[in-house]
């Protein structure tokens, strides 16, 4: 359904002569591959494949049809971008934690979306994002928000630029091209927000499943997915756990409406049952990622630690220079109810974003990614292992 129209890219060489074109198609077929543009020092930088959810979704949704409810190409979602059309798509004010990571490794335009139309032809040998807000590794996850790409579609959807990069340096160079690019995966949020802790709605499922039986559906078609991206080329992978979603604006609002459930507390905490999931999923998922590094002896896969990184800054939340730790800086509600609904047109925006951890009901604002970015890409982070970002992406 999402596929991509491929363009050959014929006039790249149109100012060489015959003779060294020639020359130059010999030495390629003969390293067997084509790397993207490099720097001025040599060093061919990686191309850069996303997979995941909103939290890294720099568009995709803006060309799903209109049977969605997660598209935020409008005011005032990008109003802090840096640059071009505002309302790029981003769940955010301004940047998402991979557009700050590529602006540190060299992008000079931000990583595209799979789905815009521009993204075609060697443009996909620099990097692609597949991610879709509302999108989790189950396939179910998501079905309130209408249409959205899950895991299992942006692997088809990947597997459509590799036959791309196939038909450019055949099978060998395009086994070396993908073992070298860097792929990051950010995925599982909705699986929680969007699917076992709906309020309501998830009672059957959650009377058929324990939270620990649910964990173990989610990690055992999480190692599915994470083993077909391996086996389509990815060799440097890079898996980011869930954060603390029981702390998001969205689940403080409800558990201040629904404090007389039996797993809400009495006031606009966080829901620690929610928390608690997370944590009894990312114990697992690094588990599943050190089990890769051990049967996957050529490939690295890398752990990282978004709900410690959230964590430290929302329990810090003034050392790093903010002021409001819990509500969303986009309300379009008033008072209790504040937090339960997405930013729209109509909705009050604070006045200093960088003042707040949290954009709206659920993502963080580009002040948050900023230090996010900041601390995972330290050289001996504490929240990534068991390699550094900067081992990952230039090995």
């Amino acid at each position: 359904m999402y596929s991509v129209i491929i363009y050959s890219y014929s006039n790249f060489f149109k100012y060489f002569t015959m003779n060294v074109l020639m020359v130059l198609v010999v030495f390629a077929m003969s390293c067997g591959s084509v790397t993207p543009r490099g720097n001025e020092k040599g060093f061919q930088r990686p191309a850069i494949y996303i997979l995941g959810d909103s939290l890294v979704d720099v568009g995709n949704n803006n060309y799903i049809d209109h049977n969605t409810f997660t598209k935020n190409n409008f005011r005032p979602y990008g109003i802090d971008f840096p640059r071009g059309k505002p309302w790029t798509g981003r769940y955010t004010n301004g940047r998402t934690i991979v557009d700050i990571v590529g602006e540190t490794f060299g992008v000079k335009d931000y990583i595209p979306a799979y789905l815009d139309p521009a993204t075609v032809g060697d443009v996909v040998l620099h990097g692609v994002n597949y991610a879709s807000g509302g999108g989790g590794i189950l396939n179910e996850t998501g079905m309130i928000l209408g249409n959205r790409i899950n895991m299992d579609a942006q692997l088809d959807n990947f597997a459509n630029t590799k036959n791309y990069i196939i038909s450019k340096f055949g099978a060998r160079g395009s086994k070396k091209f993908l073992a070298k690019s860097l792929f990051v995966v950010v995925m599982g949020s909705n699986d929680f927000i969007d699917n076992y802790y709906i309020p309501f709605l998830s009672i059957p499922e959650q009377k058929m499943l324990t939270p620990a039986m649910f964990i173990d559906k989610l990690i055992s078609r999480f190692r599915l997915q994470l083993t077909r991206l391996y086996e389509m080329g990815a060799r440097k992978v890079a898996v980011a756990n869930v954060g603390p979603v029981g702390c998001i604006p969205l689940e403080r609002a409800i558990n201040r409406i629904l404090n007389a459930t039996e797993w809400h507390a009495k006031d606009d905490a966080c829901i620690s049952e929610m928390n608690d999931a997370a944590m009894l999923f990312n114990k697992k998922l690094k588990s599943l990622v050190m089990e890769f590094n051990s049967k996957f002896m050529e490939s690295k896969f890398l752990y990282v630690d978004i709900y410690g990184v959230f964590t430290d800054v929302i329990d810090n939340y003034q050392s790093y220079g903010f002021e409001n730790y819990r509500d969303s800086c986009c309300q379009t509600l008033p008072g209790p109810l504040r937090g339960l609904l997405a930013c729209d047109a109509k909705a009050e925006v604070c006045a200093d974003r960088s003042k707040y951890v949290f954009w709206d009901e659920a993502h963080p604002t580009d002040a948050t990614y900023y230090i996010f970015a900041k601390k995972l890409l330290e050289r001996d982070s504490k929240y990534v292992y068991p390699y550094s970002i900067q081992q990952l992406f230039y090995t």
